[in-house]
């Protein structure tokens, strides 16, 4: 059996953190949420919101059915730019 959309969704913003090098400060202050709050998102002790898929699929640059679709979908449609090691790769310092 497959994951249930909560802990799909959960695997996918882990994974985009992962791919950009962010934090949960960094997507809690784009949600207007506190650290502690995408903390319990991220845990499953919370539920992330409709509104939250759509600023961070804004945020992120891709679709919200790409973030929805899972950690591969939602990464493999992420700009190359927004990648972590991008400026990097660019020769621009951070």
């Amino acid at each position: 059996m497959g994951l249930d959309l909560e802990e799909s969704l959960r695997l996918t913003v882990a994974a985009l953190m992962q791919a950009t090098g962010e934090s949960q400060r960094v997507l809690a202050a784009v949600l207007g949420l506190t650290q502690a709050q995408v903390s319990r998102r991220q845990s499953g002790a919370t539920s992330w919101a409709l509104r939250d898929v759509d600023v961070l699929a804004a945020y992120y640059e891709i679709a919200a059915l790409d973030l929805l679709a899972g950690p591969t979908r939602a990464c493999e449609t992420l700009p190359a730019a927004r990648r972590r090691g991008a400026d990097a790769e660019k020769g621009v310092a951070r």
